[in-house]
């Protein structure tokens, strides 16, 4: 007992271990299931689940399974009709089941560990609800881990279960809260091998930037920079305009020391003259992040209802949902529509009339699609005069500036357009942004700005970058071509990979189903100084499976292949050859 826990997924050789173990507890000790002259006891679903392992040593103390909804079928569906527990239909809802463990090990850690485990592997994978069957003798496991009955009780042999269910952020916020003596002594003595941080967050958001850890957030070690790919983030593979660099060079003492014009009056104006728009339709942030959280703030409350789209840019569903305590509705896309926004989906959606904010990022994050400009707008147009429209343009640059909607959102005071100069002006580290709507939003958002939102560094470089428009133009057509170049190249990998490259500066990898998790490819990738993203915490139509790759220069692009390359040659097992006709005088 006093060896330490280690927790993993499980692997071929635990299946026997398993299927015994389930036999010895539900068939011989609960009387669930008839006993088996094999001592094994299988599940339909086996082929589906994943089971987590609790084990000391080579000891196995214990398992839990998690039914994803890709599996199409969940273990409850023989005891419910999904009409009367909705979350089932759910794509991001997951399926908890048959939590056993050693007798030996029933007043361990064990159970609650394994508990533990599944709330984080079920985050790490997009999921936001969670379903269980709880066995009334041991109700209290699941209700000390968040979960709630919804009053429904199902018999399955000599054995009863509670039906319960929760959601995923609530409960990755409550556990910590409720538990957290004895989290802080797990995470000092369990050996934890899952393929997802085990705690999340600080802010229970998942940001990208795990290249700068790897850097150095202290600044310290800055020249670690010069030997790490940073392809998790998608800042820009090309330097700014050489105007921009002779802004920021010329007297760095004096930008440092001199405070800015207190509402970046110059920058406002460039913006106005460089875009066609009126100065009093303009609010301007220390990037899209900043604009978002202050106008959101703003414009919503915990009673406003918020459709999102799924996949989307995962800032806006901590915004919503965590941070204000917004309903929050999402539109699925569907990578049988390549993940295209169908605008006749979109237009029934909103109709209804229940939604006080739509959000549309376009081009979208993490998908790289884009809506042409007259579809958004027919879809405005004909939505409910409440409803108001939040679209996010911080890719358009690397399509069309003349396929923004910002000229609508300048007359139209349902629509606000947030644009950052981060991204296509390669300015992320300065953090610049505007939005764009009608003259009394754009007021009331200016009087919750503080002075001085934007950097002088930063006001200065972006009022250069506007300047040079065509020096931009030549960025993002080679921006094209290195993206497709990437895309043809990763597709060359293994001809179990999906490669989807869309419009923006980066393309998403999927792997093989079968194969590694996302987590696993990025953490192989890792050891090649190459950080990509894993898509799989922003949503479960992901499958733990896509890795989003942000478009680098020629030499940054081949070593992002090369790493791909050796981390499926260490991640997925060759098939092997078959067997040679072997003659019989050979015999």
């Amino acid at each position: 007992m006093g060896r330490q826990l280690h927790l993993r997924t499980a692997l071929p050789d635990d299946r026997d271990w398993i299927h015994e173990l389930r036999h010895r507890v539900y068939a011989q000790e609960l009387g669930q299931h008839a006993p088996d002259p094999a001592g094994r006891l299988s599940d339909g679903l086996d082929g589906d689940n994943v089971y987590l392992v609790a084990a000391r040593g080579a000891r196995r103390v214990g398992f839990v399974s998690v039914t994803p909804p890709w599996a199409g079928r969940f273990g409850l569906d023989k005891y419910l009709d999904r009409d009367e527990l909705p979350s089932l239909r759910e794509p991001d809802t997951f399926e908890v089941r048959i939590l056993t463990v050693e007798p030996g090990e029933r007043r361990s850690a064990a159970a609650p560990l394994l508990m533990y485990a599944a709330l984080r592997w079920i985050a790490s994978r997009g999921g936001r609800h969670v379903v269980a069957m709880g066995r009334t003798e041991v109700l209290d496991l699941y209700l000390a881990a968040g979960l709630r009955p919804v009053g429904r009780t199902v018999r399955c042999g000599a054995v009863t279960f509670e039906v319960l269910t929760g959601a995923v952020d609530a409960l990755t916020r409550s556990v910590p809260d409720r538990h957290s003596a004895t989290l802080e002594r797990l995470r000092s003595t369990v050996d934890w091998r899952l393929d997802v941080p085990f705690a999340p967050g600080p802010d229970g958001c998942e940001h990208g930037g795990a290249s700068f850890t790897a850097v150095g957030t202290d600044f310290r070690t800055l020249h670690r920079r010069r030997r790490i790919v940073a392809a998790d983030v998608l800042d820009a593979w090309f330097p700014p305009a050489p105007e921009v660099s002779a802004a920021l060079t010329d007297d760095p003492s004096w930008l440092a020391r001199t405070s800015p014009p207190a509402g970046a009056e110059g920058l406002v104006a460039e913006i106005a003259a460089t875009r066609g728009l009126p100065e009093e339709t303009l609010c301007v942030g220390a990037g899209s992040s900043d604009l978002i959280y202050r106008a959101f703030g703003q414009l919503l409350s915990a009673e406003s209802r918020v459709l999102l789209i799924d996949p989307g840019y995962g800032e806006y569903a901590h915004v919503t949902e965590r941070v204000i305590g917004c309903r929050v509705d999402r539109l699925r896309l569907r990578r049988v529509d390549d993940w295209r926004i169908d605008p006749h989906r979109l237009t029934e959606a909103v109709a209804t009339g229940r939604y006080d904010l739509v959000v549309v990022v376009n081009p979208n994050n993490p998908t790289g699609r884009h809506t042409p400009a007259d579809e958004l707008r027919a879809a405005i147009e004909s939505a409910p005069d409440r409803t108001r429209w939040w679209i996010d343009e911080a890719y358009l640059g690397y399509v069309d500036d003349a396929a923004s909607l910002a000229p609508l959102a300048a007359t139209d005071p349902r629509v606000v357009v947030c644009t950052s100069l981060s991204k296509m002006y390669a300015l992320s580290g300065l953090r610049a942004a505007y939005l764009v709507a009608a003259p009394d939003t754009a007021a009331l958002l200016r009087r919750w700005t503080p002075p001085w939102p934007v950097s002088l560094p930063a006001q200065r470089a972006a009022v250069a970058a506007l300047g040079e428009p065509e020096y931009y133009r030549e960025r993002r057509l080679q921006t094209r071509a290195l993206r497709h170049r990437l895309a043809l190249e990763l597709a060359e990998l293994d001809e179990g990979v999906l490669v989807e490259e869309g419009v923006a500066n980066f393309v998403n990898v999927t792997l093989p189903a079968g194969g590694p998790s996302a987590a696993q490819f990025v953490h192989e990738c890792r050891r090649h100084d190459v950080y990509l993203r894993d898509l799989s915490p922003l949503s479960a139509l992901y499958e733990g499976r896509t890795v989003r790759v942000a478009v680098k220069d020629a030499a940054e692009n081949a070593r992002i292949v090369a790493a791909c390359q050796a981390a499926l040659d260490v991640l997925v097992p060759p098939v092997p050859l078959p067997a040679e006709p072997v003659s019989g005088a050979a015999r």
